[in-house]
């Protein structure tokens, strides 16, 4: 081994362990194509991660001395052995042997290079590295080369330490490795801003903003510096002391509080860049060296804006105090820099932002403290200003509050447990809205009541005694139950349920008639209203106080008070009112005449009326501050105790959610809509279903029946009520549903006007951009490029020249980058590119395919013209033709001139011209020219310039200069001989003029040209167009051919005449970051992902090919015929391709990285003006120059834009012995490497050893792309795991975004996409959070469209698409303007950035009650006093679900989430503290949508169940046979009416109008029709189903969770009994139920009812039970494949059977997915349990109606009937459970004895089935009926057993509830497997399917037919591309 003279003897590793190699191999993964070796240093164990950067050095030196690299990792494994002698860390020993085993080879192998021993070796080697890199490279390297030298010098010196022994080392390697040391101070691995780094300084450090920001932070001057002890020389000496330098204020408060390093060198550089930024807006470049007075005031006004808030609130003094004299600039930086520090540090407590206030308050007042007056207001004590250790922050304060967290997440049980059981992190941050927060004390009292955790207690015997009460909720309670949705929005219940009660009343009156409120009996009847308004006032009361009993003990006394003060007062008007309503009714009867018993003494209408304007005042009040915004807002917000007081009956005051309220104009505009909208709902409501109803129901109640057909329990009723309520219920629930379809219907009117006056559309189609390209230079500059003082003061002409060169440039960009994204051909390219400003052409040069075909026309035309006037000719071009022609005489004359060398050429050249214009001017250009020339004149030019861009390399230059001499000859003969009348006489002037000197000479005109001319690059360009316009002749009417491809040009266009705010200049625009957490996702797809066959053969290579055939043709074109690219490289660009097809991390990287391209386009733009073309050919200096222009644009770009992507489990991924994992790491690692200015965040897990015992310990780490492999920039310690306790995503946004920058946060998610040309447009978009409004607020939240771009791939896809598509546009666009309710939807958003890091984050985490954390940070937002925008100038693109199960998945997560967000305080709050109309946007917008959709669902229940009562009751033919309602025929409309809202299309409208606006109308109308032909209708029905389910259930039961509904292409076949096992529930069982329904309604009312009435109120529902039963197999490609089919039956038949256990998944074994569709069962409390199984009673109601049907029955009444029925029943039961039991019993050991039983139990069946036929008259009809009956009895039973499983385990019956449950599962599997396998039987079934679900990619060359059909064409086509 290595001499290690110098080291211990006994540091070395035992040679032993080398011997033997235990699981090296799980050490290293091998990646096919990757250098391993270079990996080794990243698979290090976690705790033993110091050595890391040894080994990354000896993979560093390999090269160049294998021998040191040998010596280093010898070093490693040294010292690994003496941290961890023992191997007792996970994945040590392994690593330890695998690198012995290494070492042992290497030992071998490696020569000595230098010297003959190891230690003179590596001195020299030492020595030789410092003088070739150190030495000269601080002069010469860039700050992060520079880094990595001296990390690599450091390394290399541990190691020699370790290995030359200690006098041996050289004078010179000591002096050399003091300068290391020395220099690494200055040289650290930076994020942007490099601010040490000595030598060559970085373009962005010499910015000045940056420079004035760096020197405000580091004047420390005055401030007290902290003390370090020394160590004592000797026990007697006196205690040393030394004072801590300090670098700037940062540094200081470091010292001070002990803040961790990585926290203070990310804050510094935060604090320095938003300083920079800030200040620079403001600013001039003219003496530019200090920060300006107001910037840091602004920030500080921002950042502490809720802080002081808090403060007033809590009505306490803030600790931001300035003494008079005090330097203020420096103590406001002090303050700041404290803020950013505690968030810095803060992990999860930053969702906590009123404890971060808190925290902030207490360490400020010490800062003070420290700094004027030393004296501790409380003790008395002097301030410590000794130094702390860099982790006393993170251990005395964050850690103790992250634990009670924590603790209190446990209790959660993994989202099981009950919200009112454990506090959230909302609950843990209102405990600092009281001044409760204060005794916390300071430093934290750690015995407080907020830190003493009150635990369950346990089993174990404790000395501790009772552990205590459990902590109280704090101000509100979280609890599953659907009274919320009333609590929350009950003044809009109040207010339909009034409508409805007086809507009846006037119905009822004699006439009917609206105008009958008038009259006064009716008018008295409706003043009824307000007494059913005092009991509903009461109900909201006693919610208050039941729904908030878990948070009393958190309450303060006046609010309890005011509870019971509410409660006590609606008691008191739910008696006076009816009291005093009775005493004003002339003949009391009922309910009425009791309470006027009551009130005899007071017989008088005016005390009623007295009381009713009494009750009325509060509103009376109400709505006057309601037209009073502006006092509103301000009572709300003031924290005068007077105000309070007035308040505090109104609005109990609260941190959030007070003055919400909008500006007078918003207000109108949103109040108008919704009275506009209630008249119409109100007017429908009365007259469609209120009113025809009433005329039969007074029938109906007048009528006597006593002709029951059951035993009826309430014979003597009045007035049919049973009736009336099955007839009204549905009616009733319609009533509260349909204000959801007036709401779709309006938002589509109203979103259709907005959108168009906001010129959506107007540049649609290609056409329309063709006629309006014109325009698009000057809207663009107008748009986008920032006005300068020059151009008020230009010429028109100059300034539209210039306008022209700016597009161009970028135009030019966005081609081109379409071109590289394979939209587009290279021939399309060339026809879409703008040349680059032209001063030789005086016109306009329009891209070629605006041009493209003009001049063979034009040719055409004036070949043909007959007529003798320029002018005539001239009228016939169009503009473009006009330009075109002018243009191709300019080029051709500039490209002919420059090729001729002879002055006497050149002057015939000139002479042309001079004819051609002069004949022009004087009109005479038809007479002096022939036109029949000009055909074979363009012939030549055509050979001419293809010629001129032939010449090769290789050929020979001579005879290619002859063709172009012979050519031009040709040319200059056709002009003079062919088309000019006069032609001759010119060159006989020429001839003439050269007679003198050379009789040859006209021989020999045109044979000199400058060769050299050819390669010029702007001269090759000005060919390539002249050739383009001249040659192609084809129309370029479809160029662009890619559907996407115009897509982006024609938005591009169009937005650019929509309304945006002007762009700034790129130093004048706000900075921002893009933030996108990902976790294990797709990265980029592998060579195997590309070419794995899917069960049908299919490849993904192959599908991709077919749907995008032209943008593989693309690719083909751009990689095939490039000879320069590798194999490796060619398979590289061919990953990508696939990947950007995809929703891949690849994708969305690519696109956010177009920010920072499109910010060095414009810095471009703006350097250079329009002087900047491209095509000059540059000198050295102007080189120099740019190289300086291009690093300060660089440098800008950098300023503004940081992109993080936090991959919480990189550092796992990196050390994973998973080879998907190593290869994500891997594609990650690629990504930063691709894109430097990319940063990656995640979380590192580490081990360290803490008295002996392993403990994990976890940072939150940024790193960049280093030279191979990432290097570290930040590491900050976090007080636990950070993701353990809330939501996944918002905890992995949370970790990383400390890492972001600037004042803006896009948060983007990883399945999204961006645009170069739309990421030019974010200045645009910034603007709009500086935008003057005229509301009170300026925008927290900017909203921005996003393009669907996975619409393409299936039908389901595009239905998708087309729905997101109308929420993402005109959906928000209504919610933002006028409605004001736009939150947050997970889209690409842009966040005020200091306002959310201030106020909780961008988004919430509690866990499951934050499950859509997106829509919580725009409640949140809305909350805390700010507004969210949408702006549709600009779009994102996104990628959406595309197979039916991953849709469901999307669907159900949704539908859990708004269930979720029903329950929780946000809504409430909202809900609570709106105004009305805008609680009603909110209300119909949120929670409401899936309620209704819920109601949709329940109305065809409640009216099902209705007409099931009737029929078997016999009530239905009672009152249809009679005479007086069968002439009416009111009640068949009635009844009708309700159909109708079942077909739910309407709610396709906004669709239809977005397809509208943006496509025209004919497609929308089109696309209607196709979408419903291809089912769309069957899909939204059954997603209708899926919302119903997973919201109700949720309310309910809870289980929600986070479904990962995974983003591949999915073109496979979906097995039946995973369909089954994903929709059994949520469809198929409510499906069936539905099916016996509807049979029953037909088969037992045929006989009265005509069929026709059946079909035409039950159409809608069969469509939906059709939907719910058949739509996932409809979907499913190949689901009516013969093969396909036998195979799903033999796996399903194999899952059923299977036993469940522990351990066995859901999807082996039908068991244990039983058992976990019952799971929310399990964890429900008593109240769902009871509500479950009063559900399960309505299916005993078959049973009870149908046994009085049956002919056996012989029409008996009698309750016996019923009774012997369950006799039946229950024998039944019995005989089934024998029969399993004697399965069990004697099924292996007495086979005999079984057979037997069951022969015995056949042959008594039979014997009791003859007697009941022969004796007792039992028919076949009765046989059917008896299985209709009993079926849903026995699945009663089934669920009530569920509901109940303790008891039924207790008693011994679960196994038969399991067997009972297995043959329902059976059958209802066979009934859904039937149709299937019948339609199997006809392959025209599955062709049609096929079509069906693909045709949208059929209509893009899809033959996917012929791919799911299996045929060996795909496959191999897929195993082609892969050879």
């Amino acid at each position: 081994m290595a001499s290690s003279s110098g080291t211990k003897s006994d540091a070395g590793p035992p040679r032993s362990l080398s011997r033997r190699m235990t699981r090296a191999q799980t050490m290293m993964v091998n990646l096919p194509d990757e250098d391993t070796s270079a990996f080794d240093s990243e698979l290090v164990p976690s705790s033993m991660s110091f050595i890391a950067p040894i080994l990354r050095v000896a993979n560093e030196v390999e090269k160049d001395n294998p021998r040191v690299a040998y010596l280093c990792r010898f070093h490693a494994l040294e010292k690994a052995h003496r941290m961890d002698p023992n191997s007792s860390g996970r994945g040590v020993r392994q690593f330890k042997t695998y690198l012995l085993h290494r070492l042992e080879k290497e030992e071998l192998e490696t020569q000595r290079q230098l010297a003959g021993t190891d230690p003179k070796e590596i001195q020299l080697y030492y020595q030789k590295f410092y003088v070739d890199n150190v030495k000269e490279g601080q002069y010469v390297k860039k700050p992060e080369e520079m880094a990595k030298i001296l990390q690599i010098a450091a390394v290399l010196y541990d190691v020699l330490i370790a290995v030359v022994p200690a006098p041996k080392i050289e004078n010179e390697t000591k002096r050399y490795a003091r300068d290391v040391e020395k220099l690494r101070e200055q040289y650290e691995h930076y994020n942007i801003l490099p601010l040490y780094a000595a030598g060559i300084k970085p373009a962005i450090m010499e910015l000045p903003e940056i420079k004035a920001a760096l020197h405000a932070l580091r004047n420390v001057d005055n401030l007290p510096m902290p003390r370090i002890s020394l160590a004592r020389d000797a026990p007697h000496d006196m205690p040393k002391e030394r004072v801590k330098s300090v670098n700037d204020i940062l540094d200081w408060l470091s010292s001070v509080f002990g803040f961790q390093r990585g926290n203070v060198a990310n804050q510094r550089e935060h604090l320095i860049l938003l300083l920079a930024n800030i200040d620079a807006r403001k600013r001039t470049l003219e003496n530019y060296s200090m920060l300006d007075s107001g910037t840091i005031k602004q920030l500080m006004d921002k950042i502490f804006k809720n802080y002081r808030s808090w403060c007033d609130y809590l009505r306490c003094e803030d600790n931001l105090r300035f003494p008079h004299g005090s330097n203020e600039q420096q103590l406001e930086l002090i303050y700041i820099g404290l803020y950013l520090l505690i968030w810095g540090e803060a992990s999860n407590i930053r969702f906590m932002p009123e404890c971060i206030c808190y925290i902030f308050h207490k360490m400020a007042d010490e800062v003070f403290g420290i700094l004027y007056s030393n004296v501790h207001p409380v003790s008395g004590e002097t301030y410590e200003t000794a130094a702390p250790d860099h982790e006393a922050f993170l251990r005395n304060v964050i850690t103790p509050i992250y634990q009670v967290v924590r603790k209190e997440s446990k209790r959660n049980k993994g989202g099981k447990a009950s919200h009112s059981k454990w506090r959230n992190y909302d609950d843990l941050n209102e405990y600092f809205w009281s001044d409760k927060c204060f005794k916390l004390e300071w430093p934290m009292d750690l015995k407080a009541d907020f830190f003493v955790h009150s635990d369950e207690p346990t089993n174990e015997r404790s000395n501790q005694g009772t552990t205590g009460h459990r902590k109280p909720k704090t101000n509100f309670v979280e609890v599953r139950t659907f009274w919320h949705l009333y609590r929350s929005f009950d003044r809009m219940w109040i207010f339909f349920i009034l409508a409805f009660q007086a809507m009846v009343i006037i119905a009822w009156s004699s006439s009917g008639s609206i105008v009958d409120f008038f009259n006064e009996d009716v008018f008295r009847r409706v003043l009824s209203i307000f007494v059913t308004s005092a009991f509903l006032n009461f109900l909201q009361a006693a919610l208050d106080i039941v729904l908030s009993l878990n948070a009393w003990r958190s309450l303060k006394a006046t609010q309890i008070l005011r509870y019971l003060l509410k409660f006590a007062v609606a008691a008191v008007w739910a008696v006076v009112l009816p009291i005093g309503y009775s005493s004003s009714v002339q003949n009391p009867t009922g309910l009425v005449k009791l309470f006027s018993n009551w009130a005899r003494d007071w017989q008088n209408q005016e005390f009623y009326n007295y009381a009713v304007a009494l009750y009325l005042l509060p509103n009376v009040l109400a709505a006057v501050l309601f037209v009073l915004p502006p006092l509103r807002r301000k009572m709300e917000r003031s924290n005068w105790r007077i105000m309070t007081l007035i308040m505090w009956w109104a609005q109990p005051k609260l941190y959030v959610g007070r003055g919400m309220h909008e500006d007078m104009f918003t207000l109108l505009k949103y109040t108008l809509f919704w009275i506009i909208l209630l008249i119409s709902k109100l007017a429908f409501s009365y007259y469609v279903e209120i009113l025809p109803l009433v005329g039969p129901t007074k029938l109906i109640m007048g009528m006597h029946i006593d002709n029951y057909q059951w035993h009826e329990f309430f014979p003597n009723v009045t007035h049919n009520i049973g009736v009336v309520i099955a007839i009204w219920a549905p009616i009733v629930l319609v009533y509260f549903m349909d204000c959801q379809i007036w709401y779709a219907i309006f938002s589509t009117i109203f979103g259709g006007i907005h959108g168009a006056f906001s010129h959506l559309g107007e540049i649609r189609t290609l056409g329309m951009l063709r006629s309006r390209f014109e325009s698009v230079p000057s809207a663009f500059s107008f748009r986008l490029v920032p006005s300068s003082k020059e151009d008020k003061y230009a010429e028109k002409a100059l300034i539209e020249r210039k306008n022209i060169a700016n597009f161009s440039r970028v135009w030019n960009e966005f081609i081109n980058s379409m071109r590289n994204e394979d939209l587009i051909s290279n021939h399309e390219r060339d026809l879409l590119l703008v040349p680059y400003s032209s001063t030789d052409i005086s016109v306009v040069q329009w891209p070629p395919f605006l041009l493209a075909s003009k001049i063979p026309i034009a040719l055409d035309m004036a070949k043909d013209f007959r007529g003798k006037e320029d002018t005539d000719l001239f009228k016939k071009m169009d503009d473009y033709m006009l330009s075109a022609v002018i243009e191709t005489y300019e080029m051709l004359r500039d490209i002919v001139y420059g090729l001729l060398e002879d002055d006497a050429d050149r002057k015939i050249v000139k002479n042309i011209c001079y004819e051609v214009d002069l004949s022009i001017q004087q009109n005479k250009f038809l007479s002096e020219f022939r036109m029949s020339g000009l055909p074979l004149l363009s012939e030549k030019l055509e050979k001419f310039l293809k010629v001129l861009l032939e010449l090769d390399d290789s050929e020979d230059v001579d005879a290619y200069k002859s063709q172009i001499i012979n050519v031009l000859q040709d040319i200059i003969e056709i002009i003079t001989k062919d088309i000019m009348i006069h032609g001759h006489e010119i060159l006989e002037r020429a001839h003439s003029a050269t007679m003198d000197d050379q009789n040859v000479k006209i021989e020999q005109s045109f044979g000199k040209i400058n060769i050299a001319l050819t390669q010029n690059k702007s001269w090759r360009e000005k060919v390539v167009r002249l050739r383009l316009l001249l040659t192609t002749k084809e129309s370029a009417i479809n160029v662009p051919s890619n559907l996407d491809a115009r897509r982006r040009i024609t938005f591009f266009a169009n937005s650019l005449f929509m309304k945006m705010p002007t762009a700034p200049k790129v130093r004048d625009m706000l900075s921002f970051s893009v933030l996108t957490p990902y976790y294990k996702e797709d990265v980029l797809y592998s060579e195997d992902d590309l070419n794995k066959e899917n069960e049908d053969g299919i490849t993904m290579l192959f599908y991709l090919k077919t749907i995008y055939r032209d943008e593989w043709k693309n690719f083909e074109e751009r990689v095939d015929h490039d000879p320069t690219y590798s194999a490796k490289e060619k398979t590289e660009f061919l990953r990508q391709w696939v990947s950007y097809r995809g929703q891949t991390l690849a994708r969305t990287v690519r696109g956010m990285m177009y920010y920072k391209k499109a910010l060095e386009v414009q810095c471009n733009l703006e350097f250079t003006g329009d002087n900047a073309s491209h095509t000059k050919e540059l000198s050295g200096q102007d080189q120099l120059n740019q190289k300086a222009f291009l690093d300060h644009a660089q440098a800008l770009a950098d300023l503004k834009f940081t992109y993080v992507v936090s991959c919480q489990a990189y550092g796992n991924q990196k050390k994973s012995p998973d080879a998907r994992d190593r290869s994500c790491y891997s594609n990650i690692l690629n990504l930063m490497l691709t894109y430097p200015s990319l940063r990656v965040a995640y979380i590192d897990e580490r081990e360290d050893t803490v008295n002996g015992k392993s403990q994990k310990v976890y940072y939150s780490v940024l790193v960049k792309g280093g030279d191979k492999l990432d290097e570290e920039i930040y590491r900050i310690k976090l007080p636990g795991p950070p993701n353990e306790i809330g939501e996944g995503k918002p905890e992995n946004q949370n970790h990383a975004i400390i890492f972001t920058r600037g004042e803006a946060l896009q948060t983007i998610d990883m399945n999204q996409d961006n645009y170069f040309e739309e990421a030019f447009k974010m200045r645009n978009v910034l603007e709009e959070f500086l935008k003057h409004r005229r509301g009170p607020r300026k925008p927290t939240i900017l909203g921005l469209r996003e393009h669907i771009f996975t619409g393409s791939v299936s039908s389901l896809a595009w239905f998708m698409s087309n729905q997101e598509t109308s929420f993402v546009t005109i959906g928000q666009r209504i919610l933002a303007n006028p409605l004001r309710v736009r939150f947050h939807y997970g889209h690409p958003d842009i966040f005020d950035r200091i306002f959310h890091i201030t106020r909780g984050g961008v988004s919430k985490a509690s866990r499951i009650i934050n499950l859509s954390e997106d829509i919580f940070s725009g409640f949140n937002s809305t909350l805390r006093g700010g507004y969210i925008t949408h702006h549709e100038y600009i779009q994102v693109g996104k990628g959406r679900d595309v197979g039916m199960n991953q849709i469901s998945l999307f669907e159900a997560k949704v539908a859990n989430g708004n269930g979720e967000q029903t329950l929780s305080r946000d809504v409430y709050r909202l809900g609570r503290r709106f105004d009305f109309y805008r609680m009603l946007s909110f209300y119909f917008t949120t929670v409401g949508f899936y309620f209704s959709s819920m109601i949709t669902v329940l109305t065809v229940y409640v009216f099902l169940y209705g007409r099931l009562y009737m029929v078997m009751s016999g009530l239905e033919s009672e009152i249809l046979t009679s005479p007086s309602i069968r002439q009416s025929k009111a009640l068949e409309e009635a009844l009708a009416t309700q159909s109708v809202f079942q077909l739910g299309l309407i709610l396709v409208l906004p669709m239809v109008m977005e397809i509208g606006l943006e496509k025209g109308f004919r497609t929308a109308l089109g696309d209607f029709v196709i979408m419903q032909l291809q089912l769309a209708s069957v899909f939204f029905t059954f997603q209708l189903g899926t919302k119903a389910h997973y919201f109700g259930r949720t309310i309910l039961h809870g289980g929600s969770k986070y479904r990962a509904t995974g983003r591949g292409f999915v073109v496979f076949h979906m097995k039946f009994a995973e369909n089954y096992r994903t929709y059994s529930r949520s469809h198929f069982v409510k499906g069936l139920e539905l099916i016996i329904l509807l049979v029953l309604y037909e088969v037992f009312g045929e006989s009265y009812r005509s069929s026709n009435l059946y079909w035409f109120i039950t159409f809608s529902m069969w469509f939906l039970v059709g939907s719910w039963l058949f739509a996932p197999f409809v979907f499913n490609p190949s689901g009516f494949d013969w093969q396909k089919t036998v195979d799903d039956w033999t796996d399903w038949k194999r899952w059923m059977g299977n036993r469940g256990g522990i351990g066995i998944p859901p999807d082996k074994s039908w068991e244990s997915w039983w058992d976990g569709e019952q799971e929310h069962l399990r964890h429900t409390n008593i109240r769902g349990r009871v509500v479950e199984i009063i559900l399960a009673f309505r299916f005993f109601i078959y049973q009870y109606g149908i046994v009085y049907h049956l002919d056996i029955a012989h029409h008996s009444k009698s309750l016996l009937v019923y009774g012997l029925s369950w006799i039946v029943m229950i024998t039944a039961l019995l005989v089934l459970k024998l029969v399993s039991m004697g399965r069990r019993r004697f099924g292996i050991d007495f086979q005999l004895m079984f057979r037997i039983l069951k022969a015995l139990l056949f042959l008594g069946f039979m014997s009791v089935m003859a007697v009941l036929f022969i004796v007792f008259g039992l028919t076949i009809t009765d046989l059917f009926a008896a299985i209709l009956a009993f079926m849903p009895t026995g699945w009663a039973l089934l669920l009530i057993g569920q509901a109940c499983r303790g008891l039924f385990k207790r008693i011994g019956f679960w196994d038969s509830i399991k067997e009972l449950a297995r043959a329902y599962e059976y059958i209802m599997g066979l009934l859904l497997f039937m149709p299937i396998a019948i339609l199997s039987w006809f392959p025209f079934v599955s062709e049609f399917q096929t079509r069906l679900l693909f045709n949208q990619a059929f209509s893009r060359g899809l033959q996917i037919s012929m791919i799911l059909a299996g045929k060996k064409d795909g496959s191999d086509a897929g195993k082609k591309d892969k050879s």
